[in-house]
C-alpha cells in the first residue's frame, strides 16, 4: 500500500490494515477459544464488540502514531521504501 500511495496516506495504511487484520484476529481467537462454551449469539456478539474495540483504539491512536513516524524520520534522517522490489511471495 505504500508503494500504491506513493509513500503518502499513513492513515489510510494503519487504519486499513487493522480493519482486515483484527476482524481476522478477532473472529479467529473467539471461535477457537469459546467455541462450543458459549452460545452462538454471544460468540457472534464478541467477535464484533472486540472488532469495534480494537478498530477504535487503532483510530484514536493515529494522531500518537503520525508524531512517533515524524520523530523517527527526523531522528533518522531516512525515509524511503522500496519501489522496485518484487514483493510476490509466489515467486518461482
Amino acid at each position: 500500500m505504500k508503494i500504491w500511495t506513493e509513500g503518502k496516506w499513513l492513515w489510510s495504511r494503519t487504519i486499513g490494515s487493522t480493519l482486515v487484520g483484527e476482524l481476522v484476529d478477532s473472529a479467529l481467537f473467539i471461535l477457537i477459544a469459546f467455541w462450543g462454551i458459549l452460545p452462538s449469539s454471544l460468540l457472534f456478539t464478541l467477535i464484533i464488540s472486540n472488532y469495534l474495540f480494537k478498530s477504535a483504539v487503532e483510530i484514536l491512536f493515529t494522531p500518537i502514531t503520525y508524531k512517533v513516524v515524524k520523530f523517527l524520520k527526523t531522528k533518522e534522517g531516512e525515509d524511503y521504501y522500496d519501489k522496485d522490489t518484487n514483493f510476490n511471495p509466489f515467486k518461482v
